[in-house]
């Protein structure tokens, strides 16, 4: 059902769009998470430490679709706010076929240097076969994942956050059971770990995309819409592009990061791949409730009720804090039972590296959710160029410092530190920037 997110308390409705727009990145977030468990529990280390190399390569691609989606949902839903339909309807249109010729540039690239990429990482020797084909086959499921992200990103914009939910739960749950099945009965090892998350999403998205086309097709416009526009190619550009630099730089820091770890041998490898998981859980949610915030914040941007964008953001800010509360003493106490689901008892060098990440980074999501908060609505207001400084910001000071600090602690701890670090000085920047765009909108009114 598509929602206004114009009317009503700022707080009741920024909850209930944002509240299963969490649940679905959790399901979503089980796609990964499954992976590594299955991986880790009934192939062994050196698949979970696969898994782990191969992840932060699909975070570039994953890095466009998130683009494409939020490029789209954004501008989609000024659109929807200003009740402009025929406009609304040639920007989709012109989403999905401008992310389907991104997407076949992005299968050829990655088709053709998916080793390359993994050397630049310092993959081991022994990990590099299955590291390899667990990626090739992750690349031929591509089309999958960016018109999945685009249909959600309609969802959104038009203030329907439960349908992405019921995606999400019932594609995440058979993709647990569709690895278990590969790997256990038919034998497949990473292969069949690759296999299932290619099946499973792309159903989900075949099925997303079929419903999406649906809703569109209920909402009455005047005359012919047209099925592209450049103008409006370029609108979506002007979110789409500074939000895929920002996921790519992101994922390339992450790359460089990747290789510093793997110098420190499989075992703090295969741990930081598995504790890197659970911390993207928490981060990956704020990020959506983030892009939630951009959804409502365009809304009310393109109705012009600008005062509701301000209390939008401070309702989210305590949403996301309440989240925070419940991660971060779970990891700190409990890390290690989690961890203990991607690996055996066996591998304590492993499960001491991946639990010491999770109790160093955990304290600092009340710090990075507060910056997401505030970078949803520089997003979703346009903002992009304090959006791009802010978060690169963050980028350049966690790579730089995770070489410095390792290179004087001698240690993989060095890395773990750089990341508090390099949110906090981000999360003052964007705070500032938030204050200044609301001055901006408040002297509009």
């Amino acid at each position: 059902m598509n929602k206004d997110l114009t009317t009503g308390n700022p707080r009741n409705v920024l909850w209930s769009f944002c509240l299963p727009m969490f649940g679905s990145i959790v399901f979503q977030q089980l796609y990964n998470i499954a992976d590594s468990l299955v991986a880790g529990k009934f192939i062994g280390e050196n698949a979970l430490a696969a898994v782990g190399n191969s992840y932060n390569i699909t975070l570039i691609f994953i890095a466009f679709a998130f683009g494409c989606n939020i490029g789209c949902s954004v501008i989609v839903s000024q659109f929807f706010g200003a009740k402009n339909y025929g406009a609304m309807k040639t920007c989709v249109y012109t989403s999905l076929i401008s992310s389907a010729a991104l997407c076949l540039a992005l299968m050829a690239f990655g088709l053709a240097s998916c080793r390359t990429l993994l050397r630049l990482m310092k993959t081991q020797e022994e990990i590099m076969a299955d590291s390899s084909l667990y990626l090739s086959i992750y690349i031929w499921g591509l089309p999958f994942l960016f018109f999945y992200n685009i249909s959600t990103g309609i969802f959104s914009a038009l203030g329907d956050s439960k349908t992405p939910f019921f995606f999400l739960a019932l594609s995440s749950t058979a993709n647990i059971l569709v690895d278990i099945l590969f790997v256990k009965a038919f034998s497949m090892g990473i292969a069949g770990v690759a296999w299932a998350t290619f099946l499973c999403q792309g159903v989900s998205c075949v099925c997303s995309l079929l419903l999406v086309l649906k809703r569109l097709s209920d909402i009455h416009t005047e005359g012919a819409v047209p099925v592209f526009s450049w103008r409006l190619l370029g609108k979506i550009a002007v979110i789409a592009v500074p939000s895929i630099l920002q996921q790519s730089f992101i994922s390339v820091g992450n790359i460089m990061v990747q290789g510093c770890i793997n110098s420190f041998g499989i075992s703090t490898a295969a741990g930081y791949s598995a504790a890197v998981k659970l911390n993207n859980l928490v981060i990956t949610s704020f990020t959506t409730i983030g892009n939630g915030i951009s959804n409502f914040s365009a809304q009310n941007l393109g109705a012009r009720k600008y005062m509701r964008i301000r209390e939008g953001a401070r309702a989210g800010l305590r949403l996301v804090w309440y989240i925070c509360l419940p991660f971060c003493l779970i990891y700190i106490f409990a890390g290690k039972y989690l961890l203990l689901l991607f690996m055996d008892q066996s591998s304590s060098a492993a499960l001491a590296t991946g639990w010491q990440f999770l109790r160093i980074l955990s304290p600092f999501y009340f710090v990075v959710s507060a910056k997401l908060v505030a970078d949803g609505v520089l997003r979703g207001t346009s903002a992009m160029t304090q959006f791009m400084a802010a978060t690169f910001t963050d980028l350049i000071l966690r790579v730089v410092l995770a070489f410095v600090f390792s290179g004087m602690t001698n240690s993989a701890t060095g890395i773990w530190c750089a990341w508090p670090v390099g949110w906090s000085v981000a999360t003052v920047l964007s705070a500032w920037f938030y204050r200044r765009q609301c001055k901006k909108l408040a002297a509009a009114v």
